[in-house]
């Protein structure tokens, strides 16, 4: 078996500099994104990275799985497909990427023409705002414009669980409309849920009594 080649290192004895050597490669973090909503399969992985080429995502791939963080496995039929899937470790990146997002969140003031984007993108940053609310732990849809993504607010990095993903959940147990400009008002903290009903700019649809206590009811 020919000898894999040894990745760059920082060579640095330190945590940080550790966490870099396996996940500070570009794109690495944003398959952590997409892996967060539950399994996926290459070719969906490569539609929702605009921008990936083909080769920088296999390779980035082999990558995760090397370090553990990724592992694939054959989907039974009818399906007959391989996904990609975090492992324990890998889901532990959440609170990471929470943080870079929350650090971010300040750059999305303006979005550039040459910007994709993806609904379920603004997943992440909702979720430590979804999961404080009082109703928690709960199955919420969010539709924006821009499209629809569902957030599990008792969800748990660590228990093999999808914390979120892209579409409607079938199981939702309230609805939420708004515009992308509110939904980074609740991400960063300006606007909450029930200022942004109150206000009319969040529609809550659904019944039971998560929906209904959303609505203030």
């Amino acid at each position: 078996m020919p000898r894999q080649p040894r990745r760059r290192s920082y060579d640095q004895y330190c945590a940080a500099a550790r966490a870099l050597d396996a996940v500070g490669d570009r794109w690495t973090l944003l398959i952590v994104r997409e892996l967060l909503a539950g399994p996926r399969r290459y070719t969906d992985l490569h539609a929702d990275l605009p921008g990936v080429s083909t080769d920088v995502l296999a390779s980035r791939l082999k990558d995760m799985e090397r370090e553990e963080l990724a592992t694939r496995r054959k989907l039974p039929p009818p399906a007959a497909a391989t996904v990609y899937e975090l492992t324990a470790r890998g889901r532990e990146l959440l609170p990471v990427l929470t943080a870079l997002a929350a650090w971010g969140a300040p750059e999305l003031a303006e979005r550039r023409p040459t910007d994709a984007v993806r609904a379920h993108w603004f997943a992440i940053p909702l979720i430590p705002l979804l999961r404080r609310l009082p109703y928690a732990p709960a199955v919420l849809d969010v539709r924006l414009d821009e499209g629809e993504f569902h957030v599990r607010t008792g969800g748990d990095e660590g228990d093999g669980g999808a914390v979120y993903g892209d579409g409607p959940a079938p199981d939702a147990d309230a609805r939420l409309a708004m515009d992308a400009d509110t939904c980074r008002a609740l991400a960063g903290g300006r606007l909450t849920v029930e200022e942004g009903v109150k206000a009319g700019r969040i529609e809550v649809t659904g019944e039971g009594p998560v929906a209904a206590a959303l609505r203030g009811e």
